[in-house]
């Protein structure tokens, strides 16, 4: 995969995160207090100053109150 591909791939994730905090009804300090960071960590992360680990995912899913599974059924639907 070349960088622009993993670019833009991160891109889609971060804009996917957010919007899904933002369907939840959260905002960034809502979220970080769910999975009891700062709300810099979610702001870091949301505008790609940051990346997540996978268990990083898994716990940003359940703060969201959605399963890994569905999060990536969701973000694979969201490229068509």
């Amino acid at each position: 995969m070349d960088k622009t591909a993993f670019s833009a791939s991160q891109l889609r994730l971060r804009e996917f995160l957010r919007e899904l905090r933002n369907a939840a009804g959260l905002r960034q300090v809502d979220l970080a207090a769910r999975l009891q960071e700062p709300q810099s960590f979610v702001s870091k992360y949301e505008s790609g100053e940051r990346r997540l680990d996978f268990i990083e995912v898994f716990e940003v899913c359940k703060a969201l109150g959605i399963t890994l599974t569905d999060f990536v059924r969701r973000f694979e639907d969201s490229d068509k």
